[in-house]
Order: C-alpha cells, then structure tokens, then sequence
C-alpha cells in the first residue's frame, strides 16, 4: 500500500485524480492548499476523530482541548481512570463518553491500533467498527489521517458530499451511496479526493470541515 506521507504524495495525487476526471482540475484551481493532515496513529489519534463525530470543527476543537486538558497524558487507562465529572467538563455527550471508554476498554484489552493503519482498508474498518463507539465514519478517518491510506473516501460526511454536489453540480447533494459510487471512479487516490473536497469546503463556506488532526508528524 502506498501511503500518503508528504506532500509531494499529495500533489502526485492531485495530478493523477485530473487525469482520471478531468472535471477535478477546476475543483483543485478552487480549492488552494491541499493540508496533508498525518497525525502519530494511537488512541489520541482516535480519541480526536471520536470527540468530533457530528459536531462542527470548532466545537470539536474546543471540547477536545478541553479534555486533554483535564486527562494528560490522554491514554486508554486514565480515560478509563476518569470520572463521568470530567466527561461533563470537557463538554461529551453521553454517547461520546460511551464510546470513548469503549474504545479505551478495546485498545487496553489488546486492540492494535498501529497494526491496523497496516491493513487493507476493509480488514481494518471490519475491526474498528467491531467495536462500539466506532462507525464507518469514524474507522476511515482515522485510517486517513493515522495510516495515511491513499484509497479511503469517508462519504458519510456532510461537507464532502456538500463540498462535491456544489463542484460537480448536483444538486441536491449527493447522499452517502451515490457518492460511493462516484468517488469509485478516483480509486486508487480517494484519501487525496476527500482532502481534495474538504480543502474546496473550506474555501467556499469559509470554515474548516475537516476532522481535526491534534498530533502532527515529525519531518
């Protein structure tokens, strides 16, 4: 599998997915800077993406901060070590705050959540989303930005299929399976399309879409 690790992979992708779809060359005029957005795989990695399923970026940053804030070092043990007082400072719902300890249970009870950016995408998503906690969205956004796999294309998220209906024109937006079938035909740079979209987001409603990356790579 070849990962997406610089931005030199970046650019590669953005030129291969113009050739496949043509369409795409007027999309990447739009959209500025493509971030590469690589965090340290693990459960803070994890624990990031977690804290920002179906909240806005901006909540997701201050909620998140709050809570390393409040359980440093962030490991699986003194998540676990954590009181429901502390969830509620940090600001988690319920569900998160369920879905964190679930985590944290899987991951101290043998979960390798560095083996798994080793993976073939479907192998790691069917163990990930074993867990409570982790759906779909989830497990492949964090192979994105963890395992940097280059062929991932979260279409759950509300701002990629906002971000491709406006560049595209359809309207209304396509839903999650029309654009499965569509982001098929980026195969194998899908994980270069979804950071492709979220950047276009980003410039045309002004604000960042995109799940937050907390732990960034060394060069």
């Amino acid at each position: 599998m070849q990962r997406i690790a610089s931005l030199d992979d970046i650019a590669a992708g953005l030129d291969a997915l113009c050739r496949i779809d043509p369409r795409l060359e007027a999309v990447r005029g739009k959209a500025g800077e493509v971030p590469l957005r690589l965090s340290e795989p693990g459960f803070q990695s994890l624990a990031s993406i977690i804290v920002s399923q179906q909240v806005s970026r901006a909540s997701a940053d201050a909620i998140f901060g709050r809570l390393v804030k409040l359980v440093d070092p962030l490991t699986p043990q003194a998540i676990l070590a954590a009181g429901e007082g502390i969830f509620r400072e940090a600001g988690l719902s319920r569900p998160k705050q369920r879905g964190l300890l679930a985590v944290a249970e899987a991951v101290a009870g043998g979960l390798d959540l560095d083996h798994l950016c080793t993976l073939d995408a479907g192998e790691a998503i069917a163990a990930m989303t074993a867990v409570p906690g982790i759906g779909p969205w989830t497990a492949e956004c964090y192979l994105l930005f963890a395992a940097g796999h280059p062929d991932v294309f979260p279409a759950r998220d509300v701002a990629l299929q906002t971000a491709v209906g406006h560049a595209l024109g359809i309207d209304p937006r396509p839903p999650e399976k029309m654009l499965i079938r569509l982001a098929e035909s980026w195969s194998p740079w899908r994980g270069v399309a979804s950071r492709l979209f979220w950047a276009y987001y980003r410039e045309l409603k002004g604000r960042d879409a995109a799940p937050p990356v907390e732990i960034a790579k060394k060069a």
